[in-house]
């Protein structure tokens, strides 16, 4: 299985299951149009008829010699090695937590999947007995697992910063008895932010994620108070002031989110750079396609040229010297992680659960409040093994049109709770996140090309 695309001038070609990319001239490029899941030894006659007028017969003869020799070494129509992967993903240790610290929040941000902070429930904050739980149930649940990641989410986290504090302090002081190691995170709106809140976060958390959707006009028309005002001008200098005090070697990003309102999102993505910040995540919406600012089929055109306009944007930064990270574009062409990991992407409700307030679990953020998916609760030590063995067995080959994409092995198979919300079946893809996903795949891969080029032309 091969995907071949143009853009900026290049022709690129993805391998799906060797997963190499090539940059190619005309010529083979045109002969893959004629070939379907090989090369053969003899060229088609029909492709030598078609070309040999507008490139000469030698050349397109000679190229395909070159095709020829990248289908031997395994490059070009490689078989799947893969699928066998599938039956190796068993039900594996929990390693990873999202603490659903403050069913509550200080915005009502219209397009919040979390109901604006309650999860579709009542307000609350988690106390620390909840939290204290958790993690004596991550640690059990972990088994021989070294490494552990816990993210502090809500609602607003930090609505309840306190317990966020007495949990880091806890978990750190079982570290050497149970031989493990916490990684935290935090995501937060950022209106609660003081100097000593930053000061903690920067210590403790290896990643923090501050939400920020652009240009304050973009910002303050959906990010607003429980009055109705926009947070842009009260929450952008306590950011900055985090992001200058965080120093080299630990992780953030400002996580933005853009709807059918600011399908320009380049300009908020420049905006952040001129605010001083260089790891950007800008994400499109997902909600009822019925409400205005929800994104449809009839904007993904739109959305692709601005994909490829904030492509072109970060080559020219990068040639200037000016480089910084967006999320969606940063893809490893070496293979990347393990293939479990290719296959499977998120590992929600098998490696990875949420807690709420109350200590129920859930297979992840996006599944709380739908009691249907109700795995347990930390406080009894409860745990549905059926459940989770069947989000174990969910893989790209369980997904009938995640098995036929190119794409699969850099999604992985999409967000399992997205698929379910708006498609009814974990195991369905939902086609506006596909689309959006190849399409930010084809932009990652053009960059990578471009820069080699610029670098080799420099």
């Amino acid at each position: 299985m091969i995907h071949k695309y143009s853009l900026n001038g290049f022709n690129i070609v993805l391998d799906t299951n060797s997963g190499a990319v090539h940059v190619f001239d005309d010529i083979p490029f045109k002969m893959l149009d004629y070939l379907t899941d090989s090369v053969p030894d003899d060229p088609p006659e029909k492709m030598i008829a078609d070309l040999k007028g507008e490139y000469g017969e030698p050349s397109v003869r000679e190229a395909y010699c070159e095709l020829k020799e990248l289908y031997r070494d395994g490059q070009l129509f490689s078989s799947d090695d893969y699928e066998k992967f599938a039956s190796m993903m068993i039900n594996a240790p929990i390693k990873s937590m999202c603490l659903n610290i403050a069913h509550d929040c200080n915005l009502r941000c219209a397009y919040c999947f979390a109901a604006q902070g309650d999860f579709g429930g009542e307000r609350m904050l988690m106390p620390f007995g909840v939290a204290k739980r958790a993690i004596d149930f991550l640690i059990e649940k972990s088994k021989s697992r070294h490494n552990l990641e816990v993210d502090f989410f809500g609602g607003e986290p930090l609505m309840n910063f306190d317990v966020v504090r007495q949990t880091v302090s806890y978990a750190r002081g079982l570290e050497k008895k149970y031989n493990k190691n916490f990684r935290f995170t935090i995501t937060t709106n950022g209106l609660l932010l003081t100097d000593d809140k930053i000061d903690f976060i920067n210590k403790e958390m290896s990643n923090v994620i501050l939400s920020l959707d652009g240009r304050k006009n973009v910002h303050d028309r959906l990010r607003i108070r429980t009055g109705g005002a926009g947070s842009y001008d009260s929450i952008v200098p306590k950011f900055q002031k985090l992001v200058s005090k965080r120093g080299e070697g630990k992780d953030y990003y400002t996580r933005g989110t853009f709807t059918k309102y600011n399908l320009d999102f380049t300009n908020d993505i420049a905006h952040m750079l001129d605010l001083g910040f260089n790891k950007i995540s800008v994400e499109p919406v997902m909600s009822d396609p019925r409400l205005p600012y929800s994104i449809g089929e009839e904007d993904l055109p739109r959305i692709s040229e601005e994909y490829d306009r904030l492509a072109k944007f970060i080559i020219e930064r990068t040639k200037a010297g000016k480089k910084f990270d967006f999320f969606h574009f940063m893809v490893d062409l070496d293979q990347g992680p393990c293939a479990i990991k290719r296959l499977r992407g998120c590992s929600c409700g098998n490696e990875y659960v949420a807690v709420t307030p109350l200590g129920d679990i859930y297979p992840c953020h996006q599944f709380v409040g739908n009691e249907e998916w109700k795995m347990g609760n930390v406080m009894d030590g409860s745990l549905d093994e059926n459940v989770k063995k069947r989000f174990a067995g969910i893989n790209v080959y369980s997904k009938p049109e995640c098995k036929s994409c190119w794409a699969k092995f850099y999604c992985s198979g999409g967000c399992n709770a997205n698929n379910w919300q708006y498609t009814g079946d974990i195991f369905k893809p939902h086609k506006i996140s596909c689309e959006l996903e190849k399409k930010r795949l084809e932009c990652a891969v053009m960059i990578q090309a471009a820069l080699a080029d610029n670098a080799e032309n420099a």
